[in-house]
C-alpha cells in the first residue's frame, strides 16, 4: 500500500494501522454506490491489491513475530491466517462479478465485514501485544521488511499460495511479478495514487 510512514521512526505496528485506514476509506467509498460502474471495478481492483499485499507482508513477517514473542502467538497467527484465507476466496469471487450485478455488492459487503472484524481484533488485541512484548527495534526492523515486500508482493488473491515462511517468502516475489505484468496488460489500478490519477485524468 501507498504508504508515508516508512521511516526508521515508524514501527510496524505504524504501517499496519495506515493500511487499514487506507482500506477502510476505499470501502466507504464503495458503500456509498454511487460513480460510475467502471470506477466502482478500479475501487474493487485497489481493495483488492491492497489487502493481498497487506496479507502477505503479515503473514511473511508479522506473524512470525507473533509466534516467537507471545506465549499464544502459534493460536493468534493459525487465526489470523486463516481469516485471510477466507477473505482471500471471497476476493477472488469478488474479481469475476461486474459491478451492475447485485452479486458484487453482497460481496463487497461481506468483504468489508470480515476485514473490520478482523482489523478490530489486530488493533485492540494483537499488535498492543507485540509491542508489549517485543523490542522496538525489531518491529522498526520489521516495518522495513514489511514495506519492502509490498513492494514486489502479489496484487492479486491466490488462495492456492503458501502462507508460511520459508516458501511464502520465496515464493511471493515471482507470482507478485506476473501480477504486476498483467495489471499493467489489463491497466488494472493497484493503489490509491493510480486510481486519484485515473480520476483527474
Amino acid at each position: 500500500m501507498t504508504n508515508p510512514n516508512t521511516t526508521d521512526d515508524h514501527d510496524v505496528v505504524d504501517i499496519l494501522v495506515a493500511d487499514h485506514r487506507e482500506v477502510e476509506a476505499l470501502f466507504v467509498e464503495l458503500e456509498t454506490r454511487q460513480g460510475a460502474v467502471e470506477h466502482r471495478r478500479h475501487l474493487v481492483d485497489v481493495v483488492i491489491a491492497e489487502l493481498v499485499r497487506h496479507s502477505v507482508a503479515e503473514e511473511a513477517y508479522v506473524y512470525p513475530v507473533a509466534r516467537k514473542a507471545l506465549p499464544d502467538g502459534d493460536e493468534i497467527a493459525d487465526r489470523e491466517i486463516a481469516e485471510h484465507a477466507e477473505a482471500e476466496q471471497t476476493m477472488k469471487e469478488l474479481e469475476s462479478y461486474d459491478p451492475s450485478d447485485p452479486r458484487f455488492d453482497e460481496l463487497v459487503a461481506h468483504l468489508a465485514r470480515m476485514v473490520r472484524d478482523h482489523v478490530r481484533e489486530e488493533e485492540n488485541e494483537l499488535f498492543p501485544r507485540l509491542r508489549a512484548a517485543t523490542a522496538r527495534e525489531e518491529l522498526v526492523d520489521v516495518a522495513a521488511k514489511v514495506t519492502a515486500v509490498k513492494e514486489i508482493g502479489p496484487t492479486r488473491p491466490h488462495p492456492g499460495a503458501p502462507d508460511h515462511p520459508p516458501a511464502n517468502k520465496l515464493l511471493a516475489p515471482g507470482i507478485g511479478l506476473v501480477d504486476r505484468l498483467r495489471d499493467a496488460l489489463t491497466g488494472r489500478p493497484t493503489s490509491t495514487d493510480e486510481l486519484r490519477e485515473r480520476q483527474q485524468g
